[in-house]
Order: structure tokens, then C-alpha cells, then sequence
């Protein structure tokens, strides 16, 4: 019986096996311990509030309380108030039919209520702790009961939902959770400790309980955020895996046992066996003439005559031996002081044994969330309750030295847990009804992101009306449907070197695109980036375009081409009206640009007259928007490519247009301005008219703002922002951080949402932000970036559904087959955008077949055709 920490050890590597084989699906049928999911998924967190009747289950006695939860008085006296009554059972209905223990439990339930002067005709919400293995179904339905243990041996309920049992006993009350007296000592520690994550009850039965990552408990739907596992260690060894520890006194104590071969781990611990081990020892050395002269008395060899209470006083600090000597001489014992020492030491090396064992169960436990978590060091409470830790003098100090020497990288703080088994359930049905609460508030901030389908067909119709209205240009239209003076597509002839200037976000692309054309016609580039610093993008026109040649310049002597005066073509992304394919005037800003005495103005001149002042050889000889670049740059690739579709930091779609039924031109849509007249409002949300408020153009591009990568992270963050003033995020704490403009990054939407990223990996991403977030706040947070992007994705999907149906009208199809280049970090980086967008778009236009082609350097090498094409043209 006396283990060294090696043996520990190895103990305790041997439950982490058993525990990881409980929890999955496909061997937890044959596993001993049964890793059983509560539905419990969170710990209190001092917001819970209301008041509660409690019925505790599992011990020789039986109570009924009445709990109030008092809200914010988390960790103060007073928090949990509590009155309660215990009704004892009698041994009859321990061990008669089912239906008659729990006739005994309405009617203690309605003598409290009637004592306490509470409504029979009210309905109460009820919790409900039931101390034995159970399989649960959800927090409030228990598939059935595995086994009795303890004392009870009531007929009828193995199998059974002990819930509906219940329920059909008492008809005024509604069960809203039953839990575990383990789990139930965690949510009460919990109340007092946000770091309590593990309960443990060391009683006359032992047990043990933690929150385990969702992801890892098969035997439940969802992988997202914790719940509590009850683990049933007491079952560990069940199936030989402790064979090599166990002694003669053990396989006694388990032979004369009620439920021999079972609960074997529970039988080396628990307090209902602790003091016939100790008997059975004594008895062994009384026999073989080592103790009491060998003189052995009928109570001495009576089972129970040595109890748990007298292991404890054997081992007090003072009157250990006294105590011994007393307990001896009722035995009808004449006990020397040598025999008194050996007594004790024997009643030393059980209870020790107990205590060693049960810190490599939690040190099992502790590893394991230690190693799903990815930490090095960590702190831990563990709530625990039971009459061995409570009563033995030397136990608690015992566990934790030897916790300690087994998981030195772990602070582990125990807190004993008061009336923790009825208190702790009423907190679980608390903290349940916080959750409700909290999601349904939740869902009513997000709902208006769910679009419907009757809402994105409405979204089509007016991209489609809105389409019709710029091309006609009959009065102000959203959709400016501005004309490339682009008619042909590559025919993949082009060929030589040329130049590509590309204007983004807050980056400047140079690129040397060199063609060869043959039976594999091919495209090479080169290119360098250059950062576009915001004081630039928000400056004057003049410091804008000498900032763009000076890094055309520097890009020319990198390549060594500075006089080689080559054809270039220029990505402008801004609405522009177009009167030549080298002549455009700007129309507005946007993506965040600002520089002043541009709009209005021919920008290509203003781009030419800036090179002239840095003496460089160029030849601009096409202008062309980043969306006309991406569509040619896909039909360089697939001669069915019509339409071009970028989703970055703006959005905007491409189209071919039927002219005159002889002759094709590209239009540049400006899709982005679709709700500036206000066509979208019925779906605007409030933290859309924060983000179009604050933004620098405010009432313009609301469909951009609804969609691009520019918006959807500030979206978020307006959003986040309300649900913490609301006191559903963050524990209502709203910080600097929080409050910050552009400090959640549209790229962090991709980085939550990867169905590689664990929730821990999420608070990492938070508390990165300076988000101090709980698991909870982690599933609310990906929740919201699920809602902002998956409603972006539909609505660009409803707005190209609008533009292959317009196409496929155009032509007098009932079936049209289309390409559609696109580009972009949202579309290619984002993990669900590109096949959100793809199924709305089949979905709203089901005549129509579209491929996506997503496009590297799209609208720079775009601009590289259309320049070889414009040359070509010219030379004909």
C-alpha cells in the first residue's frame, strides 16, 4: 500500500488513458471510466440571478432547499442564501421499488414548500442533485441510470430517465437541470474562484469532474467550447487496469462488497471503505500473532466495526494514540502501547494510500487540461467536498504535497465547497438560465444579419434594377455602370513586355509582365510592392502622384529598364467616368483614399505630368479599374470569362454589355454604390450606421461598407461594442481597446473562423487586442464574424446572381454558361466566403452556370493585356 511517486506516476499516466478512451465514441462503450458529459458548459460568473428549490439525492439523508442567487455578489457574503430542511429515507425505500423513493421525495418537496409558505399551485424552477452514474442527454434529461451505488438498490430505475421519474412525481415544479454532487461542488467553488475548473468529492464515494474542451467529448454534437466531463473515476480499475496494485485487503473488501468487480478505484479511496481496510489489516496481523498477543474478538471480525470517523481520530495530532487505545478497547481489545503505534501506522498507510491515489487521479486530470490547452504553467481550483477531506486531520495537507511533487508547473488552490452538492445545483440551473438569456440576446443583435431568402432575392432585384438604371442613364442611379471603351478580349496573340501600375489599398504594385504567345501561351512576372503611407492617401493630389512615380522610378533602375520607355497599363479602383481607354476622370474616392483636387480631374494626366517632373520614360497607354484588369486576366486564361469580381478592401463586379446586338463592351458596375439612394436600408444594422457615420464617406458605397474587407472587420468591432455595453460580452467591461476604430482587422475574421483554430487559439487572437475573453466570450465573438461575413458573402452571391441573369437575358438564353474572374485576399483567404458567395449565387440564379476563377496579380496583369491589346489595336 505504500506507492512512491513513480508508482504514482505511473498511475497516473494509466487515467489518462482511460480517461481519453471514455471520451471517445468508439471505445467509451467498453471503458471503465465512463467519461459522462453533463451539458454543464459553463462556470458562474457572478451575473447570475433568481431563486432556486434544490433536491439533493445520494446520500443516507435527503434535503430540499430553497437557493436565492443574488446577483454581482460573486465572491461576497451573501451571494448564495439558502434555507434548507432534510428529510431522512428509510432503509425500506433504499432498497424497495423506484417509484416509491421518489413518491418519498414529492412529498418531502411539498412539506418544505407548505413550511416555507411556497406557492403549491406556482411553478418553481427546480434543481436536481443526483449523486450516481448517468448518462445526459441535454442538462435537463438523463438517458438513463448506468448503476446504484453507495447504500441505494432501489428496483426499477436502472435504465430509466430518473428526470421524467421525478417529474411525474411532482407536478408543480419544472426540472431545469440535474447534475452530479461533483459537478455541483465545482459550480459552487466556481461562485467564489473563476479559476475553479475541476470539482472532487472525497465522501463516503469519490468522484471527480473538469471542464473539457467540447471538441474532444465525442458522445456530444458541437466542438466548440467546454463542457464539464463527470468522469466516474470511481470505476478506474474495473477492468484490471489496477490489478498490479491491488492487495489481499483489497480483493476482500470488493468480494464482500454489494457490487463485487465494480467501483474498484472507489473502494481503495472512498470513506465507505477506508476504515474496513483498516479492520481487515488488523485482523491479518491479530491472526498471525503480531498484534494484541494474538487474541482475536468477535468484533474485530465483524465487518464495519472500524469506520472511516475512527480512521480519523486514530491519525489527530495530539490524541492519535489515545484515540487509538480507546477504539481498540471497544473491540474488546487489551491493546499495549506497541500495538496502539502499529494501529496507527497501519491507519496511516490506508488513509495515505487513499490520499496518493486520489492526487494521481487530479494530476491525470490536471495534465490533460494543461496539454488541451497548450500551456506550459498554469493555476487551477479544484472545488471539493466530501467528509474524508473535511474530517481528516491530515488528508487535505497529505493531497496537496503529494499534487505538488507530481505537477510542479501547477498552482493549484483547493477550496472546500459549503452545502457545495444543493447549492452547486442551483447554481448550474443559474448559470443555465444566464446562458438562455444571454443567447437569445445574442440572436436578436445578430438576426438582422441573417439575411432570408425572400431578403436576397429583394437584394437581387434591385442590383438588377440598379444595373438597368446606369446603363440607361436616364436620372441618378446607384449602380454608375461606367464604360471601359474596352471591346475585345486576349485571343492569347499578345506577346512582348510591359509595364503595370497598381494602385490598391494602402499598398502601390509595380509590374514587368513579360507574354509569349504559341501553342502554350504564357505570362512572367516581376513585380514589387510599395507601401501607400495614409498621409499620402490623404493628402494632396500633386504628393500623391509624385509619391507613385518616384516608386515607378525606383522600380525602372531595379529592373535595369529606366530608358526603355515600354507601354504600361494603370490599375485605378476608383468610380471613374471614362471618355477614352487612356482618359478617365475621377468620380469619387473611396477605400479609404482623400487626396485633395483629384475628383474631377483626369487622373492619367495628373499621373503623366508627375513622371515628367522624375524625367522617367513611360508610355501610359490604358487606364483600366481593378475588376476590368481580373476579368481579362481570366479570359487570358478561359475564353469564357465575362465577368470580373473583386472582394478585398472595396468590392465591384465587371461585365461584358451587348451593345447595339453587334459589338461587346466592358462595364465597370460600381456595385458599391447600390444603397447610397437608399435601396438597402431595410437591411441596414445599427453597427452598419456607425461604421457609414464614421467612415470618410459617409451616405456613399453602402453596399462596399455592407461587403469588403475594408468594412466587415470594423462591422465587428462596432458590434462587439455594443453586445459589451449590453453585458453580454467581456463582463460588460468595455475598453479603450474595444473602443478603438479599425483595431479589428477585417483578416482576423478569417483567422477566428478557420475550422483549424481552436476557442484558446481565439482568446490568444482577443487578448492579442488587448480582450481579456473567457471561452464563452471566444464562441460569441466567432459567432458575430460568422454572422458579418456569411451576410457579406450572400449579398455579393445575390449581386452576381443579378449580373449572369442580366447576361444570359441579354442573349435570349434559357441556359448560360459563364466564367468570373476573381480576386482578392477576402475571397482567396477567407475560409467560407468564396463558397457562401458560390451557393447564393447558384441558389438566386439557378439557369445559370458559374464558374469562379480566382486570379494571381489579377488587375495588375489585366492592365498588362489590356495594354498589349490597346498597342495591337492601335498598329492595325
Amino acid at each position: 500500500m505504500c506507492l512512491h511517486d513513480d508508482q504514482l506516476s505511473d498511475i497516473s499516466t494509466r487515467f489518462q488513458a482511460e480517461m481519453k478512451k471514455g471520451l471517445s465514441a468508439e471505445s467509451n462503450a467498453a471503458a471503465a471510466v465512463k467519461m459522462l458529459p453533463t451539458h454543464v458548459r459553463c462556470t458562474p460568473d457572478g451575473s447570475e440571478t433568481g431563486q432556486f428549490l434544490a433536491l439533493d439525492l445520494g446520500g443516507s439523508k435527503f434535503k430540499v432547499l430553497q437557493v436565492k442567487v443574488r446577483e454581482g455578489m460573486r465572491m461576497r457574503r451573501g451571494g448564495v442564501e439558502m434555507e434548507e430542511k432534510t428529510y431522512p429515507i428509510p432503509r425500506e425505500l433504499l432498497e424497495g421499488r423506484g417509484a416509491e423513493l421518489f413518491g418519498h421525495v414529492s412529498e418531502s418537496l411539498k412539506d418544505f414548500l407548505h413550511e416555507k409558505n411556497i406557492s403549491l399551485e406556482k411553478k418553481h424552477p427546480l434543481a436536481f442533485t443526483f449523486s450516481f452514474p448517468c448518462e445526459q442527454s441535454t442538462l435537463d434529461r438523463v438517458t438513463s441510470l448506468i448503476c446504484w451505488s453507495k447504500t441505494y438498490r432501489a428496483r426499477g430505475l436502472q435504465g430509466k430517465d430518473v428526470v421524467q421519474v421525478l417529474r411525474e412525481a411532482i407536478d408543480k415544479t419544472g426540472v431545469l437541470a440535474m447534475v452530479n454532487d461533483t459537478v455541483a461542488a465545482m459550480m459552487t467553488c466556481g461562485f467564489e474562484d473563476r479559476y475553479c475548473e475541476v470539482g472532487l468529492i472525497i465522501g463516503t464515494g469519490t468522484n471527480a469532474c473538469y471542464m473539457e474542451e467540447l471538441c474532444h467529448v465525442d458522445l456530444v454534437e458541437g466542438d466548440e467550447g467546454r463542457m464539464c466531463v463527470n468522469t466516474e473515476w470511481g470505476a478506474f480499475g474495473d477492468d484490471g487496469a489496477l490489478n498490479d496494485y491491488i492487495t489481499e485487503f483489497d480483493r476482500d473488501v470488493d468480494a464482500a462488497s454489494n457490487n463485487p468487480g465494480k467501483q474498484i478505484f472507489e473502494k481503495m479511496v472512498s470513506g465507505m471503505y477506508l476504515g474496513e481496510l483498516v479492520r481487515l489489516v488488523v485482523l491479518k496481523m491479530a491472526t498471525l500473532g503480531i498484534l494484541f498477543e494474538g487474541h482475536v474478538s468477535d468484533a474485530l471480525r465483524t465487518k464495519g466495526k472500524i469506520t472511516t470517523a475512527h480512521v480519523a481520530a486514530m491519525e489527530e495530532y495530539k490524541n492519535g494514540l489515545k484515540n487509538t487505545r480507546g477504539i481498540l478497547m471497544d473491540l474488546d481489545l487489551t491493546p499495549s502501547p506497541d500495538d496502539c503505534v502499529a494501529v496507527q501506522h497501519v491507519s496511516t498507510i490506508v488513509s495515505f494510500r487513499s490520499s496518493n491515489l486520489v492526487a494521481a487521479g487530479l494530476a491525470a486530470i490536471l495534465t490533460r487540461i494543461k496539454n488541451n490547452r497548450n500551456l506550459r504553467t498554469f493555476r487551477m481550483t479544484v472545488g471539493v467536498d466530501g467528509t474524508v477531506y473535511k474530517t481528516h486531520p491530515q488528508y487535505p495537507k497529505r493531497l496537496h504535497k503529494v499534487l505538488q511533487r507530481l505537477l510542479p508547473e501547477c498552482q493549484v488552490r483547493f477550496v472546500l465547497s459549503h452545502s457545495g452538492s444543493s447549492k452547486g445545483a442551483a447554481l448550474v440551473t443559474a448559470v443555465a438560465q444566464r446562458l438562455a438569456s444571454q443567447k437569445r440576446k445574442v440572436d436578436e443583435t445578430l438576426s438582422p444579419f441573417r439575411l432570408s431568402s425572400e431578403q436576397l432575392q429583394l437584394v437581387k432585384a434591385r442590383m438588377r434594377a440598379g444595373l438597368e438604371a446606369g446603363l440607361k442613364r436616364e436620372g441618378p442611379s446607384e449602380v454608375k455602370m461606367l464604360p471601359s471603351f474596352l471591346y475585345s478580349p486576349p485571343d492569347g496573340t499578345e506577346h512582348g513586355q510591359y509595364l503595370a501600375l497598381d494602385l490598391g489599398g494602402n499598398n502601390f504594385k509595380v509590374m514587368l509582365v513579360n507574354f509569349r504567345k504559341g501553342l502554350h501561351q504564357s505570362s512572367q512576372v516581376l513585380h514589387k510592392i510599395y507601401t501607400m503611407p495614409l498621409e499620402i492617401m490623404q493628402g494632396t493630389g500633386d504628393e500623391l502622384f509624385d509619391h507613385i512615380a518616384e516608386c515607378v522610378s525606383d522600380f525602372l533602375d531595379y529592373m535595369g529598364i529606366k530608358n526603355d520607355r515600354l507601354p504600361a497599363g494603370f490599375t485605378f479602383p476608383f468610380p471613374c467616368e471614362q471618355t477614352a481607354i487612356d482618359t478617365v476622370s475621377l468620380v469619387s474616392w473611396t477605400k479609404g483614399f482623400k487626396a485633395t483636387d483629384c475628383e474631377g480631374n483626369d487622373v492619367v494626366s495628373m499621373l503623366r505630368e508627375a513622371i515628367k517632373r522624375r524625367n522617367v520614360e513611360l508610355d501610359i497607354a490604358a487606364v483600366v479599374n481593378d475588376t476590368v484588369g481580373t476579368m481579362m486576366s481570366g479570359t487570358y486564361e478561359d475564353p469564357q470569362c465575362e465577368i470580373g469580381l473583386i472582394q478585398e478592401d472595396g468590392t465591384n463586379g465587371e461585365t461584358e454589355q451587348e451593345k447595339a446586338d453587334i459589338q461587346k463592351m466592358c462595364i465597370n458596375t460600381e456595385w458599391g454604390g447600390l444603397g447610397d439612394y437608399g435601396s438597402l436600408d431595410d437591411i441596414i444594422t445599427p453597427s452598419d450606421v456607425e461604421v457609414d457615420h464614421n467612415s470618410i464617406n459617409p451616405g456613399k458605397q453602402r453596399f462596399e461598407k455592407l461587403t469588403s474587407g475594408m468594412y466587415l472587420g470594423e462591422v465587428v468591432r462596432q458590434t462587439l461594442l455594443d453586445l459589451t455595453r449590453a453585458g453580454l460580452l467581456f463582463r460588460g467591461h468595455v475598453t479603450e481597446t474595444l473602443k478603438t476604430p479599425g483595431i479589428f482587422q477585417t483578416k482576423y475574421l478569417s483567422q477566428i473562423e478557420s475550422d483549424r483554430l481552436a476557442l484558446l487559439q481565439v482568446r490568444s487572437i482577443l487578448q492579442g487586442l488587448g480582450l481579456d475573453s473567457t471561452c464563452d466570450d471566444s464562441i460569441i465573438v466567432k459567432e458575430v464574424c460568422e454572422a458579418v461575413s456569411r451576410r457579406a458573402a450572400q449579398l455579393c452571391g445575390a449581386g452576381m446572381a443579378a449580373v449572369v441573369d442580366k447576361i444570359r437575358e441579354n442573349r435570349g438564353l434559357d441556359h448560360l454558361n459563364v466564367t468570373v474572374g476573381v480576386d482578392g485576399t477576402l475571397y482567396k483567404h477567407h475560409p467560407h466566403f468564396s463558397e457562401v458567395l458560390q451557393e447564393t449565387a447558384r441558389v438566386l440564379a439557378p439557369q445559370c452556370n458559374v464558374t469562379f476563377l480566382p486570379s494571381e496579380d489579377g488587375s495588375g496583369k489585366g492592365a498588362a493585356l489590356i495594354t498589349a491589346l490597346t498597342r495591337r489595336r492601335e498598329e492595325m
